[in-house]
């Protein structure tokens, strides 16, 4: 299967279960792996026949700059289901939602969550 790949895309949100996360915020890097036939956008060179990837950047910043989440698993599922709902060529994506500075005690870093979504037939 063919992907489109979107590398560290970069934001900053007030997502977590800690008071101080909600309030200060953090910052969170997304990686997408977008799954979909391209050999037609390949042979006609034309936007019609991929997908956009900065309204998939846009998607992405509306969700986790917008509304406050507990779990970074719930910010990765709210971006795998708007995005395959969004993009009719889209059949499967992965996503991957990484929080840097976690008020976590230990050395690391990041902490991540990746999930595999696919469009439902």
């Amino acid at each position: 299967m063919d992907k489109i790949l979107l590398s560290n895309l970069q934001f900053y949100g007030f997502h977590g279960l800690m008071p101080e996360e909600n309030k200060l915020g953090q910052r969170f890097q997304v990686d997408l792996e977008l799954y979909a036939d391209l050999e037609k956008a390949g042979k006609t060179d034309d936007m019609n026949d991929s997908i956009d990837y900065g309204e998939v950047y846009d998607i992405v910043k509306s969700i986790v700059e917008g509304k406050a989440k507990k779990l970074i698993e719930a910010v990765a599922e709210s971006i795998a289901q708007t995005l395959l709902s969004s993009f009719e060529k889209l059949e499967a994506c992965k996503v991957k939602v990484i929080k840097s500075d976690p008020p976590i005690p230990g050395h690391y870093d990041s902490v991540a969550v990746e999930i595999y979504r696919e469009k439902s037939q």
